[in-house]
């Protein structure tokens, strides 16, 4: 288990800075002002908090329900690494920090956990005004670029380069997904001309592009494709499947069913220069029985209302059927049914990782100590989407970010404690 120092005393004269207004940072800043510590929080951005604002547009899902065991796998490779901070603070210390805000959250059908009021902005508001009253100081519009050579932070802000010394900082800059709201992977460079180890950055929880006939994209594109379900290999041979929905693009795919199975997809791609995704169109059904049911004649009716008639496969469906099965195989019923059951999209490449909904990569682990101070910066510590770590979406990526913002935050005050021993 994890073991962080607990400060008994305040230490008003040290002073952290925090570079980010994410979950993370924010978590990070309120770990620390309530030992007493000046905590100021740089943004690059007018306000704080504005991923996690359109995150939660349509619905903040802010942590999930499911048993701990089924939870901590969602982290994958990284499951070691972070699972110490979210024994420390997982879904259920979030969903009381959330009542200590006053605001409740309930469980959605699905296992996700949604404040009662669903909306982020209430949540933001409550907690903002908290820290300011802790006495954490926000500076907007403050874009960091690194360091200088006798080691002061660096900012550019509309009244022109401004610097600064810190005690302690805590970096929480985010990913490189959605730049517009000020994730854009800027800092990757300021730390790796430091020597720090950082894994590239790549899209996750992404669409894929898949070279689609004019036909089939003028006619299926923005359509939902339901009830199906998805599998594909990781780059180790192991299959993952998933029941689910997405949506058919212009360019491609993507959705909930697709983020879920991108990090084996983007992998794939890379490794190996593509990638397959296998759809069962008919889920309830035994290859049998669509074996059986296509074999009956049709008559007079046309292939599709056959189709149709005998399996309920329609629409989109059925546009994707014809979209990737030669001609002939709807004259053979065990070939057509066989697809049915596992019908082969061929992915080209991943969307731009800034479309992404959220990215891999950053900092690794490996640099950093247990309290997640980067060992070649000592007083300098990471958290949030930053460090290179992935989660599907569904309040996995929301509370590890809460979970290493804590932890971060937690780690400065240990180093303060310790520059007072």
């Amino acid at each position: 288990m994890r073991r962080f120092f607990i400060l008994t005393t305040n230490l008003p004269e040290r002073t952290v800075a925090v570079i980010g207004g994410g979950p993370a940072g924010l978590m990070a800043a309120e770990a620390i002002s309530r030992n007493g510590v000046r905590v100021d929080v740089y943004d690059a951005m007018p306000s704080v908090g504005r991923k996690f604002l359109l995150a939660g547009k349509g619905g903040l899902n802010l942590t999930h329900a499911e048993s701990h065991d089924a939870f901590h796998s969602r982290y994958g490779i990284r499951r070691p690494q972070l699972e110490p901070l979210l024994d420390a603070f997982g879904p259920d210390a979030l969903r009381d920090w959330a009542r200590g805000l006053g605001v409740d959250t309930f469980v959605g059908t699905s296992g996700r956990v949604f404040p009662v009021e669903m909306k982020a902005a209430p949540l933001l508001r409550a907690w903002l005004h908290r820290l300011r009253e802790a006495g954490v100081r926000f500076h907007m519009r403050h874009r960091w670029l690194g360091w200088d050579e006798e080691g002061a932070l660096r900012f550019a802000t509309p009244q022109g380069e401004h610097r600064l010394r810190a005690d302690a900082v805590v970096l929480a800059l985010g990913g490189g997904s959605w730049p517009k709201l000020g994730s854009d992977g800027a800092w990757v460079q300021w730390l790796t001309q430091r020597g720090v180890e950082v894994a590239a950055l790549r899209p996750a929880n992404c669409g894929f592009d898949i070279d689609w006939s004019e036909y089939f994209r003028a006619r299926f594109a923005g359509h939902p494709v339901k009830s199906v379900v998805a599998s594909c290999a990781d780059v180790a041979g192991i299959v993952e499947r998933r029941q689910g929905e997405f949506v058919v693009t212009a360019s491609g795919v993507e959705g909930s069913l697709i983020y879920a199975l991108s990090a084996a997809l983007r992998d794939g791609i890379a490794t190996r220069g593509g990638a397959v995704l296998h759809l069962d169109l008919a889920p309830g059904w035994e290859l049998p029985r669509l074996v059986d049911e296509l074999s009956r004649p049709r008559g007079s009716r046309s292939l599709s209302s056959h189709l149709q008639s005998r399996t309920g496969i329609k629409g989109v469906k059925a546009g994707l059927l014809r979209e990737v099965l030669p001609a002939e195989d709807f004259a053979d019923s065990a070939r057509l049914a066989a697809a049915i059951k596992a019908l082969p999209l061929r992915l080209v490449a991943p969307r731009p990782i800034e479309e992404a909904i959220s990215s891999a990569g950053g900092v690794a682990f490996e640099a950093l100590d247990e309290h997640l101070m980067i060992r070649m910066l000592p007083g300098v510590f990471c958290a949030g989407e930053m460090l290179d770590w992935e989660a599907p979406t569904g309040g996995y990526l929301l509370t590890a970010c809460f979970a290493s913002g804590r932890a971060a935050g937690r780690g400065a005050l240990a180093w303060l404690k310790g520059l007072e021993a």
